[in-house]
């Protein structure tokens, strides 16, 4: 899946839509059916880990001495 990993997330998850439509179609062959499967988990986990790591990214701040702290912002009560 290397090639897949150089993916955007917006491409990835744009295959991924057209594996759900071929796959709710129905009309696939029960081993083609699993091969596409299979590429739709490795989208869905490449996905996933792109967000996971935009989501870290986005907890942490740089203070003025170029330290990284979390980023939390307290809810009001």
């Amino acid at each position: 899946m290397s090639s897949e990993q150089k993916l955007t997330f917006e491409e990835a998850m744009e295959k991924l839509e057209v594996i759900v439509e071929k796959l709710e179609e129905g009309d696939v062959p029960l081993e083609e059916a699993i091969n596409i499967y299979k590429q739709g988990m490795e989208l869905s986990k490449l996905c996933h880990d792109k967000l996971k790591s935009v989501e870290s990214q986005l907890t942490q701040i740089l203070t003025e001495d170029g330290r990284k702290e979390n980023f939390v912002i307290s809810e009001e009560e």
